[in-house]
C-alpha cells in the first residue's frame, strides 16, 4: 500500500482533496442549473426536473452496493482512473444534451460512475492520513464536499445569469478535467485486486457488517438532513423569506467547515463519544429551531446549529465507519457507508414531502428533531455498544 507520512498536509492528501473539490463542485453547479435549463430549454416540466434529479440518485444507489466488490476485484487505481474517465466523459456529454430523453440517459449514466468514483476516493485519501490523525483528516476531507456545495451553486447561478446553459456545461467540464489532472498526481500503489474463489455472491460481498451499525445511524441522519437539502427553499418561501434562503446556505456551509479542525482533534484526542453526543444535540436544536422559525435571526441561528452540528456529525461517523472494518475491507465499509446514506437522503425526500404537503413545514422540521435526538439512544445502545466492546 502507499507510504504515510506522519504529515497530515502531505502532497498526495492534498492532490486527493483537491481532485474531490473539483468533483463536487461541478456535482453543485450542475444541480443548481439543470432544473432551470430543462424548464426555459428544453420545455420540460417540474415533473421532468425531479425525474432528472431522481435518476440520477436511483443509479447511484443501485450501484453503491457494488462499490466495494468493484474496488476489490479491480483494484483501486484502475476503478479510479476508469470511473474517473467515464465521469468526465458524461461531463462533457451534457453540453450536447439537447433533448429531454439524451439529458435523462446521461444523468442516469452520470449517477452510476458518481457512486464508483466516490466510494473509491475516500479509501484512496484513508492512505495518505497519519493513522493518529485519521478523524481530523477525514474532517477536512469532507470538508472538500462542504466547499463543492457553497462554490458550485454560486458558480453556477452566477454564470447563468449572463451565459447560456452550453457556455456554462463547457466551463463545468472543463472543471471537471482539472481534477481528472490531480487524479493521475496521486501516487497510487499498484494493488493487486483480491482473486476470490468461485461461488455465490454473499451479503458478505456488499455489506461490511462492521460498519453496518454506524451506517444505519448515518442513514437515521441523513433523513432528517433532507429536510434541509430538500426544502430549506420552499419552507423559507412560505415564511416570506425566500430571498434569504440562499444566505442560509452561506452561513450553513460557513458553520459547518468552522468547527472541522477542532471536532477532528477531539475525535483522535478524545474518542468518536466526545463528538458524536454534543454534534447529534446541536443538529437537532437547529432542526426546532427551524420548526418555529418565522424571522430572518431565526433562519440564521437554525443555520449556524445545524451547520456545526451535521457538519461535525458527517465525517465523525465516516471516519467511525471506516476504522471498524480491516484495512483491506474499506472500501466495503464506504460502500455501505454511503448506500445507507443516500437510502436515508432518499426515503427523508419523499416521507417529508408528503407530511409537509399533507400538514406543515413545522411539523415536519419538528419530527425530524424528534427522530435525531433520538439516534443518541441508538448510539449509546448500538454503536456505542460494539465501540466499546
Amino acid at each position: 500500500m502507499s507510504a504515510v507520512t506522519p504529515v497530515l498536509w502531505n502532497k498526495s492528501f492534498i492532490f486527493c482533496l483537491l481532485n474531490n473539490l473539483f468533483l463536487f463542485i461541478f456535482y453543485f453547479a450542475q444541480i443548481t442549473i439543470l432544473p432551470i435549463y430543462i424548464l426555459n430549454d428544453l420545455g420540460g416540466t417540474l415533473t421532468d426536473a425531479g425525474l432528472a434529479m431522481t435518476l440520477f440518485m436511483v443509479s447511484s444507489i443501485a450501484v453503491r452496493p457494488f462499490s466495494g466488490l468493484i474496488i476489490e476485484k479491480f483494484g483501486r487505481k484502475k476503478t479510479l482512473y476508469v470511473s474517473e474517465t467515464l465521469f468526465c466523459l458524461c461531463a462533457v456529454a451534457y453540453i450536447f444534451a439537447d433533448n429531454l430523453m439524451a439529458l435523462l440517459v446521461i444523468r442516469f449514466l452520470h449517477g452510476i460512475w458518481f457512486s464508483i468514483l466516490t466510494t473509491v476516493t475516500v479509501p484512496i485519501a484513508n492512505d495518505f492520513i497519519p493513522p493518529e490523525r485519521k478523524g481530523e483528516g477525514m474532517g477536512y476531507f469532507v470538508m472538500s464536499v462542504n466547499l463543492g456545495i457553497v462554490l458550485g451553486p454560486l458558480l453556477g447561478l452566477t454564470l447563468l445569469q449572463d451565459f447560456s446553459y452550453l457556455l456554462i456545461s463547457s466551463l463545468l467540464a472543463g472543471i471537471i478535467f482539472l481534477g481528472f489532472i490531480f487524479c493521475f498526481m496521486i501516487p497510487i500503489a499498484n494493488d493487486v485486486p483480491i482473486q476470490r474463489a468461485t461461488r455465490r455472491l454473499s451479503v458478505h460481498d456488499f455489506i461490511e457488517k462492521k460498519a453496518l451499525s454506524v451506517s444505519i445511524l448515518a442513514m437515521l441522519i441523513s433523513i432528517s438532513y433532507a429536510s434541509i437539502m430538500s426544502y430549506i427553499s420552499p419552507f423559507a418561501d412560505a415564511q416570506g423569506l425566500l430571498e434569504y434562503a440562499s444566505v442560509f446556505f452561506v452561513v450553513f456551509a460557513i458553520s459547518m467547515m468552522s468547527l472541522r479542525p477542532i471536532t477532528g482533534k477531539i475525535y483522535d484526542r478524545k474518542g468518536a463519544s466526545y463528538v458524536i453526543y454534543p454534534a447529534i444535540t446541536l443538529f437537532a436544536i437547529g432542526l426546532a429551531l427551524l420548526s418555529q422559525t418565522q424571522s430572518v435571526m431565526g433562519l440564521m441561528l437554525s443555520a449556524v446549529c445545524v451547520g456545526m452540528g451535521f457538519g461535525s456529525l458527517q465525517p465523525c461517523l465516516q471516519t467511525l465507519a471506516i476504522q471498524r472494518a480491516p484495512k483491506a475491507r474499506i472500501g466495503h465499509a464506504t460502500s455501505t457507508f454511503f448506500t445507507c446514506y443516500d437510502i436515508g437522503i432518499a426515503l427523508g425526500s419523499l416521507l417529508l414531502g408528503l407530511i409537509i404537503s399533507q400538514y406543515s413545514y413545522s411539523l415536519a422540521y419538528l419530527l425530524c428533531a424528534i427522530l435525531t435526538l433520538s439516534t443518541l439512544a441508538f448510539y449509546a445502545l448500538v454503536v456505542n455498544r460494539r465501540t466499546t466492546a
